[in-house]
């Protein structure tokens, strides 16, 4: 069966209308990179915060991914720092990488290198190389 994206993407819409995190955060990512659907920052952001308030890890990352970088919505180290927390708790190594690297700068937390460098072997832990 041939791959099709705009296919994939109708059917996470219609999953994510209906409160479906996974396919609210995977249509999420179908927007950030514009597979199968015209690019859209806004609406990636739109789809990630409504998986990420449901407490899906992957989207919390995203989110705070989206929110660091400032694409789709007002740049915020500290509302990043946020959401990268919620996700790393969860154990989402990329989110532990990403926090510790906040506190190593001391971007939207105080500035930590034990914090970062807890956050990095909690990473590391994961399986995570960097």
């Amino acid at each position: 069966m041939a791959q099709s994206y705009v296919e994939a993407a109708r059917w996470y819409r219609k999953a994510a209308e209906q409160g479906v995190a996974a396919a609210q955060c995977n249509l999420g990512i179908m927007f950030e990179s514009g597979d199968g659907v015209a690019h859209n920052d806004v609406e990636a952001v739109r789809w990630y915060k409504a998986a990420a308030t449901q407490g899906m890890a992957d989207a919390q990352r995203n989110l705070g991914t989206m929110i660091e970088r400032g694409l789709g919505v007002a740049q915020s180290y500290a509302e990043a720092a946020r959401w990268y927390k919620m996700a790393a708790e969860k154990g989402n190594p990329k989110a532990q990488m990403n926090l510790g690297k906040l506190f190593e700068d001391g971007r939207g937390v105080v500035q930590s290198d034990k914090e970062a460098a807890w956050w990095y072997e909690k990473a590391k832990c994961r399986g995570l190389s960097f």
